[in-house]
């Protein structure tokens, strides 16, 4: 039997409160350059992970190839891990009556949004969890709607075996330039694809590069133009797709996140637990290593720690 103790992964952000490390975010990372090649690694990215919501324009690209015609905000709501503002779930209900859909056919859980400004005004007017108010809620509408537009089940549409599904692996196997390593079941009940951290960089870079009249073209164009859509007001891939010029970003649950700019350069990233605090200070620090100049990264990579209702401390990066 080996004795081999597993390997570490290596900090990539530190919580510090008041000068004293409280404590640590470990994970792993991976830059490419313009040309698609390994840049920098933090950790192990050759490992697969859960993508979890940064699968999502991949999936969104399977919905165009079933034949569903989309575009515009409609095509990046079919990509988002919408907030569950006002203007999201009113473009789902209009998408729902457009296609003929019943809402009771969606398969993803009732939700609150997942904002929490939005949610505490939400609960405040007396609302409840819905289909549509959750954050898969545009992709759940526009599987449907490609089923319907192919001839396929929708009573089935989140089966692994599903037709559909089937293309949507296809679609990320291609983009990844690798084999999908295991299929899993995420938040929303869809299945879910496991890549490597750098076929997930690989995966976003295929997006910026592709011709515009290819899915993953019109995918990556309608979440540029609209990135309101694909996450909301107050999300960082809002704030980065509005600032950055051409920039796709997606994050996923679990502090995972995916992002690649129009020249090539992607990188990709998993906090091993989770920590989505640790996000925004990470993701700030691997751009400007990605030689990105902007004043959005202050905005993102901003995550001060509260005592006594004032700032004593942050989480920061560290590789």
């Amino acid at each position: 039997m080996s004795t081999t103790a597993p390997a570490v992964p290596p900090v990539l952000a530190e919580v510090v409160r008041s000068g004293f490390v409280e404590g640590r975010h470990r994970g792993s990372l991976v830059l490419l350059a313009s040309d698609g090649s390994v840049e920098h690694v933090v950790g192990d990215p050759a490992a697969p992970v859960f993508p979890r919501s940064s699968n999502k324009p991949m999936q969104a690209a399977a919905v165009l190839r079933a034949g569903l015609d989309l575009s515009g905000e409609r095509l990046a709501l079919a990509a988002a891990s919408h907030s569950g503002e006002g203007f999201h779930r009113d473009l789902v209900r209009r998408m729902l009556a457009e296609f003929g859909l019943d809402p009771g056919l969606l398969q993803c859980p009732p939700d609150l949004p997942l904002d929490p400004v939005e949610a505490e005004a939400y609960l405040a007017s007396g609302a409840v969890r819905e289909r549509v108010t959750m954050n898969c809620s545009g992709k759940h509408t526009a599987m449907l709607a490609a089923c319907l537009r192919a001839g396929w089940p929708t009573d089935s549409y989140l089966d692994a075996e599903h037709p559909l599904q089937l293309l949507v692996r296809e679609s990320v196997e291609e983009a990844a330039g690798e084999q999908v390593a295991a299929v899993g079941v995420d938040g929303c009940g869809a299945p879910l694809m496991a890549l490597s951290l750098t076929g997930l960089a690989r995966a976003f870079r295929h997006f910026v590069l592709a011709p515009a009249d290819s899915a993953e073209g019109r995918v990556a164009a309608a979440m540029r133009a609209h990135p309101e859509y694909v996450a909301g007001t107050r999300r960082p891939d809002t704030w980065l797709m509005e600032a950055v010029p051409g920039a796709l970003s997606k994050m996923g649950a679990e502090a995972v996140q995916a992002l690649a700019l129009p020249d090539g350069r992607a990188l990709a990233f998993k906090i091993e637990d989770g920590g989505g605090r640790a996000l925004g200070p990470v993701l700030a620090r691997a751009l400007r290593l990605l030689d990105v100049d902007s004043p959005v990264l202050e905005r993102i990579g901003a995550a001060p720690l509260s005592g006594g209702a004032r700032e004593v401390g942050s989480v920061r990066a560290v590789f």
